[in-house]
């Protein structure tokens, strides 16, 4: 993997807008921020042009939506493929709430999305796989998620980057798999919103391959997140939330090269 992609990000400061989750959307722009790219968030259509215009990557979140927001995400995915920008959508409860299928569905029928990012609940949804999700949980299953993977990526024609305990990232034909991490992800809600955008500034930065993009923001981020759970004696939420923004900023490709673990 193309760690130093981390070093390209902090010395360009790619700007990555952002159609956020209003539950998350502070975490999402100070990590980032923290990360060395620059958050840009939007919530009216009206600068949409102008806004995909100044941006490097464009990361839309699904994570709480009312009927006017998904005109301007339609609006905002339209314009990132009219202007060539790369496109992470992050499908939340996609794999719990039928509705929130339906739109993502309908949304990515009307542009190109380049990279999913989402947990197995989600992707089993986009996959049509059968799976017991839960809430904005990944839920259980029996089914391989590495098929999963490659299902919801070939029918997509995109990278998917399924979150878990061990990440799965594939272009439906190539598999690469994340082993670092820390089981405080899941207490961090905001976790999975600030990976997705995260991936964006890697986009930003990878000379249009995604599929390496993805692999290396999973990387990155699992082993920051590593790196402080190892700090912490106990499970401390709020503790790690705020050194995650900490360590986002200091770590170093090094540090990230001393523990990674992929395949």
């Amino acid at each position: 993997m193309k760690i130093d992609l981390l070093n390209q990000i902090r010395e360009t400061n790619p700007v990555v807008l952002n159609i956020s989750n209003f539950v998350t959307v502070q975490d999402v722009a100070n990590g980032i921020n923290a990360i060395g790219a620059s958050p840009i968030m939007s919530e009216e259509i009206a600068e949409t042009d102008e806004m995909v215009g100044i941006s490097n990557a464009v990361a839309l979140n699904l994570g709480a939506f009312s009927k006017p927001q998904v005109d301007h995400i339609l609006a905002m995915g339209k314009a990132a493929n009219a202007q060539h920008k790369p496109l992470v959508i992050d499908p939340v409860a996609v794999g719990a709430i039928s509705y929130r299928k339906k739109v993502a569905l309908d949304l990515m029928n009307q542009f190109q999305v380049d990279v999913i990012r989402g947990n197995a609940g989600e992707i089993a949804a986009l996959a049509d796989v059968a799976w017991d999700a839960k809430g904005i949980d990944a839920g259980s299953g029996n089914q391989d998620v590495v098929e999963i993977a490659k299902a919801a990526a070939k029918k997509q024609n995109c990278v998917v980057i399924l979150s878990g305990a061990t990440d799965i990232i594939t272009d439906g034909e190539h598999v690469a798999k994340v082993f670092n991490g820390t089981p405080l992800f899941q207490l961090h809600v905001g976790s999975g919103d600030m990976l997705s955008s995260i991936v964006g500034a890697f986009c930003a930065v990878s000379d249009g391959d995604y599929f390496e993009a993805a692999q290396t923001a999973c990387l990155v981020f699992a082993s920051i997140g590593q790196i402080v759970a190892d700090q912490l004696k106990e499970e401390r939420p709020g503790t790690f939330s705020a050194r995650l923004m900490d360590e986002l900023h200091l770590a170093t490709v090094a540090d990230i090269e001393k523990i990674a673990q992929f395949d």
